[in-house]
């Protein structure tokens, strides 16, 4: 019984392919480029998936706007909440003015200026931000707290299997652009969303690609919870990479990356 609870917390191929045609008409099929300089520097062929040129400039998108989607289908009455050091928020937003969905969205008060700018331009009138702490995680309670007290539904911004198969469709989009087989996948990690959902993926339809994941060094909770094979917060974080900088990854993500990244 214990080992099928497991099972069910992992997501699919299917599961990332149904978030994949939800998602067609709503997100960019960003560009995947070949970099000339990096390729010469390295005696490689090296792409870049180029989702700066999303709609809010970051993968986010996808499984915030895929995990509301379907929440929206079954009413969202009360509305929602979520916590972001900003580009989950900016995918939050996005959802919420497209779906007509009202939303609070709790962010550290380090948060760049700029990125709160970026969070009232895509939500407008029907988001309300709310600054509050010095980290994603402080923030994080503070918005668990007002989903419970309000009865609004929490978007995770990473820990979560709607969320973790929509940023998989970034891989669907690699695999299906790139005509010469894929030896190595790099990608980030904060919370471990985007990884888990990648390598779900990758490993499933390309065996062979290795999968790395790369984190601040100021921040690098899964490789602490690689290291100590269970998710432990770690106790102090630098947030100079805000976007992820995040004390502790997900259960979820941890259990996905575990299986799937090599290093």
């Amino acid at each position: 019984m214990e080992q099928e609870t497991m099972k069910k917390k992992w997501v699919s191929v299917e599961d990332i392919l149904i978030a994949y045609r939800h998602l067609k008409e709503v997100v960019a099929h960003t560009p995947l480029q070949l970099n000339q300089r990096l390729s010469e520097k390295y005696e490689a062929d090296i792409y870049l998936k180029r989702e700066d040129l999303q709609h809010v400039r970051s993968f986010k998108l996808r499984g915030a706007y895929y995990s509301m989607k379907l929440l929206w289908e079954m009413g969202l009455d009360h509305g929602v909440v979520c916590a972001s050091a900003g580009n989950h928020a900016q995918g939050v937003a996005y959802a919420c003015r497209q779906l007509g969905v009202y939303g609070k969205i709790f962010m550290p008060a380090t948060t760049p200026g700029q990125k709160i700018s970026q969070v009232e331009m895509f939500g407008r009138e029907f988001v309300e931000i709310i600054l509050v702490g010095d980290t994603f995680d402080d923030s994080y309670r503070e918005a668990q707290q007002c989903a419970e007290k309000e009865g609004r539904e929490f978007i995770h911004p990473f820990d979560d299997e709607k969320v973790i198969a929509g940023q998989g469709t970034v891989a669907v989009e690699v695999l299906n652009d790139c005509q010469d087989s894929v030896d190595f996948l790099i990608a980030s990690i904060g919370g471990g969303g985007l990884m888990a959902g990648v390598s779900t993926y990758i490993k499933s339809v390309s065996p062979t690609t290795r999968l790395i994941g790369v984190e601040p060094c100021g921040a690098a909770s899964m490789n602490a919870a690689f290291e100590q094979n269970s998710v432990i917060p770690l106790k102090e974080i630098d947030t100079f990479v805000d976007g992820a900088a995040v004390k502790c990854v997900g259960s979820k993500t941890y259990e996905i990356c575990k299986e799937n990244v090599d290093r």
